[in-house]
């Protein structure tokens, strides 16, 4: 029987110990999409207690909370630090099979030292054990430590990039930490903030924004400000991917009727979104950015939970639909114009994995390794098994040597062991393949592809020098 989380964790055969030990193991992270705060790494935050580092943004964990009854008051309300930690540790037995168990368990070993099971029981002793060891456990701190080369924030268009400028003109902090573009409130003109939106994108652009030509000036002109301060990505969060194709003087229309507070019918917001999206995709192109689609999540499906607490709070869902065609169809607009940037495809619906393979594989580029991706297994499907039929898939249909590996897409800076969790489980499979003779037991090409893909595809694709 092997031990719980041992060195050799989720490393099945010889093969697969030497590639993650001797090769994975050791490589800097790239973390190409994530939602941690600037400002926080600017100002070198620390925490006051556990329960802040541990539970705080992190709504994995509270969905596993929610899971097992536990009162929103001791989850995310005003209850003390030591009793939400404690309930979260009372949780986590019944977790079997969900990486949260895994997860944790590795965030607690790597970065506290804890050796043991967290447990009701075992609780407290973690609580004392990690209370004595916060202190000295900054932002940055934790960042080094996790070995991180660079690091893309999402930020806003409207947003002044403060945090992003004071980092680069700190020279002790060696990690390229870059600002990524997300312009998700210039396209959802259908949200009740949409017009106190373009106030704030005409503060920061100094354009006047009343028509749609001064909405697509503003956004060029702060995309110019973004890409001045090291930007080279985009993401774009969307319900499903529009399929009408609106004409700028439709679109322009639709933006019109929104500006003056008119209620759009579903076909005016898919049409100006799948204009602007297109607009988006040319500029991108022009600037050598790349475009992150990430699409097929149902936002905010509970109501009562929403109103209580926001966006983002682990109400969300996975949204089916077919939106092959949607996206064929985006991608070879740009194309048919050669200016389809560099793409990352993530669809939050599992069963899209075998089409958006493919579909990546139909709009490649001249000397471009991976000009289209299949993105990471993303948020519900960064499990084990996620990982592993994403990987299988992958490598079936397309080129596994071209994919440009893992992203944490966390609020946690603690969440970096998921890049240890990936690793694992990319060098076990490769192992396997190997052990059962299909692959050849070549040295040389193993190690190649497992920093390719770990960590040199991503360095070269994003351009990060």
């Amino acid at each position: 029987m092997k031990a719980f989380l041992d060195e050799n964790f989720l490393l099945q055969n010889a093969t697969a110990r030497e590639l993650y030990h001797s090769c994975a193991k050791q490589l800097p992270i790239i973390d190409y999409h994530c939602h941690i705060n600037p400002q926080e790494i600017a100002e070198d935050k620390t925490f006051s207690d556990m329960a802040e580092v541990w539970l705080g943004g992190d709504h994995y964990k509270w969905r596993l909370m929610r899971a097992n009854g536990v009162p929103e008051e001791e989850i995310t309300g005003n209850a003390p630090g030591e009793i939400k930690f404690r309930r979260f540790a009372e949780v986590l037995p019944m977790a079997a099979g969900n990486p949260l168990y895994h997860w944790s368990h590795l965030e607690l070993k790597r970065y506290f030292g804890f050796d043991g099971i967290l447990n009701g029981d075992t609780a407290l002793e973690v609580w004392a054990l990690c209370s004595q060891k916060l202190p000295s456990l900054s932002v940055r701190k934790l960042i080094l430590q996790s070995h991180v080369e660079t690091i893309c924030t999402t930020d806003d268009p409207a947003d002044d990039l403060h945090w992003h400028q004071k980092l680069r003109e700190d020279s002790s902090f060696p990690v390229k930490v870059l600002p990524a573009w997300r312009p998700d409130k210039a396209i959802n003109l259908e949200k009740p903030d949409f017009r106190s939106y373009l106030d704030r994108l005409s503060q920061a652009s100094g354009i006047e924004i009343s028509c749609l030509s001064d909405l697509l000036s503003a956004l060029r002109r702060r995309m110019d400000y973004f890409h001045s301060m090291g930007c080279r990505v985009s993401d774009h969060g969307l319900d499903s991917i529009p399929s009408p194709r609106f004409t700028e003087q439709e679109a322009s229309a639709a933006f019109s009727a929104a500006r003056e507070g008119k209620t759009l019918s579903q076909q005016e917001q898919d049409g100006y979104k799948g204009f602007l999206l297109r607009f988006l995709g040319e500029e991108y192109a022009a600037r050598g950015w790349v475009m992150q689609l990430h699409y097929g999540a149902l936002r905010n499906a509970n109501t009562r939970g929403f109103r209580r607490l926001g966006a983002d709070c682990g109400y969300d869902c996975i949204r089916s639909g077919d939106c092959s065609l949607a996206l064929a169809s985006f991608l070879d607009d740009l194309d048919q114009k050669n200016l389809l940037p560099k793409t990352v495809l993530y669809s939050l619906n599992p069963n899209d994995n075998a089409m958006l393979d493919v579909l990546a594989g139909t709009f490649q580029g001249e000397g471009i390794q991976g000009k289209v991706q299949h993105g990471a297994a993303w948020w519900f499907n960064d499990t084990k098994h996620g990982m592993e039929d994403h990987l299988t898939r992958l490598a079936s249909v397309s080129l596994l040597g071209s994919f440009i590996g893992m992203l944490t897409d966390s609020r946690s800076f603690l969440s970096y062991t998921r890049h240890e969790y990936f690793r694992r489980i990319l060098c076990n499979l490769l192992g396997t393949w190997v052990e059962q003779g299909e692959l050849p037991n070549d040295k040389n090409m193993l190690y190649s592809l497992t920093a390719r893909i770990c960590y040199e595809n991503a360095k070269t694709y994003f351009q990060f020098g």
